[in-house]
């Protein structure tokens, strides 16, 4: 298939290409690239997938990859529909798998105009990008914290998602509110997947366990928020990206002229205490960490526990990584990185 991948350059995205790539897809990846952490490991991860020294001052320029001949890379923003549009229309494609996002919870308390703008608008225009051209099937990334700070456990797909506790999960609910939409009204093929806190190489920086990490090797206090009384479903990237996978190979066989609409959690199924998180961390770095407990953070949920027996059911799949296993990939790969 010829598959368009939103947020290319991104942690997930970069990882979903390389899978799609390795099976043998044909992937146009699209990203702008965009300074909300530092671009370098982004054009690291671009790197790995075959672009040289790719030279980000030209606006929706075409790059090939010269390790990959099935992959292509435009840098654009998708809230520039006519450009997105230009893509769609140069490349038809089979699917889009929509992972571009204004990411991190706490950022969206101080500018929230850029959630609206990247989460709302350019959902949008991906969504009116798929109803135009004729692109029926698409998968699109959700998130766990569109649950809001629910004391149900597990968190179920049925559970009550109207309540988030930040704009960033707003937006997230909002994405599934559209797609069920325009599978309603123009018999769009989506499936939105609920990622439960993914980690792993090449992850972001302001993530949780990569800012510890840092912190630990430099010798500096890391605040503990909410005193430490967080749980988390940590998922592994590689998981992760084998589920999504599995959806996209279902969605290539589905061959019904009718709409479908589905949210899933995409989750290791299993919640694990900050605090364990942290003796791992320190045990695969051989290291003790500096804490200090803080007061929780606007925005934050207390835990995570994802309900993942329909996932399971329906694509024959259960993540396997646990979190020892994990957090050793990971420190692995940030010990010998040059990027780090």
């Amino acid at each position: 298939m010829t598959i368009l991948v939103t947020g290319a350059a991104g942690f997930i995205g970069f990882h979903t290409c390389l899978k799609l790539l390795q099976q043998g897809h044909t992937v146009i990846g699209v990203d702008n690239v965009n300074t909300y952490y530092d671009i370098s490991l982004k054009e690291q991860r671009l790197i790995l997938l075959g672009l040289k020294e790719p030279d980000f001052t030209q606006e929706n320029s075409q790059l090939e990859s010269r390790k990959y001949p099935n992959f292509l890379f435009y840098k654009l923003n998708i809230c520039e529909r006519d450009q997105l549009d230009k893509v769609l229309k140069s490349h038809p494609m089979d699917m889009v798998i929509h992972l571009a996002a204004q990411a991190g919870v706490r950022y969206s308390i101080d500018h929230p105009e850029s959630y609206i703008a990247s989460n709302i608008n350019g959902f949008f225009n991906v969504l009116e990008g798929c109803r135009n051209l004729g692109i029926s099937k698409l998968v699109y990334a959700s998130s766990s914290s569109v649950y809001g700070n629910t004391e149900v456990m597990p968190l179920q797909t049925s559970t009550k998602a109207d309540e988030p506790i930040s704009l960033y999960a707003a937006t997230k609910r909002s994405n599934e509110l559209m797609a069920h939409t325009y599978s309603h009204l123009f018999g769009l093929k989506s499936i939105g997947l609920r990622f439960f806190t993914v980690y792993g190489p090449l992850g972001r920086p302001d993530m949780a366990y990569f800012k510890f990490t840092k912190a630990i090797l430099g010798g500096e206090t890391i605040q503990v928020y909410n005193h430490g009384k967080q749980a988390r479903d940590f998922t592994y990237i590689d998981d992760v990206t084998e589920g999504l996978s599995r959806v996209v190979h279902y969605l290539e066989k589905e061959t019904s002229t009718s709409g479908l609409h589905r949210v899933y959690n995409l989750g290791k199924g299993k919640p694990d205490a900050l605090a364990d998180f942290i003796k791992l961390l320190e045990l695969a770095l051989n290291k003790k960490a500096m804490l200090k407990y803080v007061d929780a953070q606007p925005g934050d949920v207390t835990k995570t526990w994802a309900d993942t027996l329909p996932f399971s059911n329906d694509f024959q799949f259960e993540a396997s990584i646990d979190l020892k296993d994990g957090i050793n990939r990971f420190v692995s790969w940030y010990l010998n990185y040059p990027v780090n």
